[in-house]
Order: C-alpha cells, then structure tokens, then sequence
C-alpha cells in the first residue's frame, strides 16, 4: 500500500515537499517514482529512483523537483520547489515497475497511491 500526504495549495515561486509511505511490502530498494494527472490531461511521470537511488526526471521538472527516499522508513519524498501553475495536478506515488520494465518515471507501475493535490496559483 502507498499513501501519499502533503499537497496543498500554494502561490507560484512557493515549494511543497509530498511523501510516500510504503507499506505492506519492501520499496526500500525497489524503483519507485511520482507521477502527476492534470484534469483533461494525459498522465506524466515526473520522476523516478532505481535501486542505487540513481535519479530520472521529467524535462518540465529538472532542476526544481528532487526525489529522494528515507530507507528506514520506507518513505518516499519530492521536494518541489520554484512551482508554477502548470505544476497544478493530482500527484501520485507509484512502485514498482511491472515485470520487465526499466527504472524511470515513464513505466507502467504495479501498485499506486491514491493521489494528493497539488494546487499552484499564479
């Protein structure tokens, strides 16, 4: 099970960092990524971390978003930061990949959150 919390709603330039609490099995080392919808649009992956914490990032994110994860506490993290409206959408945690898929935030993922907001205004 994957439950995410701390979305909100904040002015643009404002940050907000979202978590992702594994239970119910190991993420520790698995892939594990955050993935955003839109309303109206198409789901995006933002970003992912394999099992050596390596990194991948959507190009719309680079250099404002950062994932990472406490291992202890089977918690993932993104810490985004610089937001802009179009940052607006429903944030979900997502891991692992489905059987043979590689480690970035573009796979198909087998298990998902429920989804926090995140709601940026200009």
């Amino acid at each position: 099970q994957l439950v995410e919390s701390g979305g909100g709603s904040v002015p643009a330039g404002g940050s907000l960092r979202l978590s992702c609490v594994a239970s119910g099995y190991t993420g520790n080392r698995a892939c594990m990524a955050w993935v955003r919808q839109a309303p109206g649009k198409e789901r995006e992956g933002v970003a992912a971390i394999d099992s050596e914490d390596s990194t991948t990032y959507a190009d719309s994110v680079k250099g404002r978003f950062t994932i990472f994860r406490e291992h202890g506490k089977n918690t993932l993290y993104l810490q985004m930061n610089s937001l802009k409206p179009e940052d607006s959408a429903m944030y979900f945690c997502a891991g692992p990949p489905v059987l043979g898929a590689g480690c970035t935030q573009d796979a198909d993922f087998s298990n998902w959150g429920q989804g926090t907001q995140v709601t940026v205004s200009s």
